[in-house]
């Protein structure tokens, strides 16, 4: 495998995770009211806490344990079950030790490692592929959450400004340690 490539791609998936998704999902929940943070259209959906909770469990679970492994702690239906009880800052440095915990454990990495295979939930995986599946859950998710925040805040999260040339451009640049801001 190309080490220099499989380097850009632990890289990459830490400044996405950390650098990107994170701070995205902080602004969302910050514009929230505590009401709506907890708030379901229907019994069937999660709140924009429930996803919070759950990224928490999946990321630790899947590359803090699963590639990393450390003891694998995660009570998965207690992050869909929550109504309350878990209040905004205890909810969100929860995902940031897990998120923090993950990046730790790809930053040392041996790119070597990504052609490993791991048995993580009942998943035969390589650890390329868990990697991957947890930076595509961590999307979609984070997706979820700006809806959520949107539509019961009625206003926009301001992650992007016009840049010159009249595309939309991230007010922070992602890398691996977190949002860099932008000169």
């Amino acid at each position: 495998m190309d080490t220099t490539l499989a380097r850009r791609f632990l890289d990459a998936s830490q400044a996405y995770l950390r650098g990107d998704f994170l701070p995205k999902i902080e602004r969302a929940v910050a514009a929230m009211s505590d009401d709506d943070l907890w708030w379901r259209p229907h019994e069937e959906a999660n709140s924009a806490a429930n996803l919070v909770l759950h990224l928490a469990g999946n990321v630790r679970q899947w590359i803090v344990a699963g590639v990393g492994g450390a003891p694998d702690v995660r009570h998965r239906a207690a992050e869909f079950a929550a109504r309350d009880g878990v209040s905004r800052q205890e909810m969100l440095a929860r995902l940031r030790a897990s998120v923090d915990a993950a990046c730790d454990v790809l930053a040392a990495l041996d790119p070597s490692a990504l052609a490993e295979r791991r048995q993580i939930q009942a998943h035969d995986v390589t650890v390329m592929e868990a990697i991957y599946h947890v930076v595509e859950h961590f999307s979609m998710h984070t997706g979820q959450i700006i809806y959520l925040a949107k539509l019961r805040s009625g206003r926009g999260m301001g992650f992007y400004e016009e840049a010159p040339d009249g595309r939309a451009r991230l007010r922070w640049k992602p890398t691996p340690e977190g949002p860099a801001e932008r000169s």
